[in-house]
């Protein structure tokens, strides 16, 4: 299992709820994709960035698949205008 998490500060943070919609549209895009779950800064709770994915797919080859499906590259397009930074972590679970 490879576990794909990728965080974004945006430069108005008032798009996350617009940030968390496009990534949930990647939701079941390739076979293999286990997991996928996007989170959005709480009021109140401690938090670094303001969207987050957690993803999990069986394997690297189901990763490699979902990075260049072309709706995935539709949505890292609308994001990357939004956002500030991004920080993606990938590993073995």
């Amino acid at each position: 299992m490879i576990k794909h998490i990728v965080m974004f500060s945006l430069k108005d943070p008032a798009n996350a709820p617009k940030v968390k919609a496009l990534l949930d549209s990647c939701k079941d895009l390739v076979a293999g994709m286990h997991e996928f779950e996007v989170g959005i800064r709480t009021e109140g709770m401690e938090a670094n960035a303001d969207v987050v994915l957690v993803s999990t797919f069986v394997d690297k080859a189901a990763l490699d698949a979902y990075q260049p499906h072309p709706h995935h590259q539709a949505v890292v397009a609308q994001i990357r205008e939004m956002a500030a930074s991004r920080h993606v972590l990938d590993y073995h679970c």
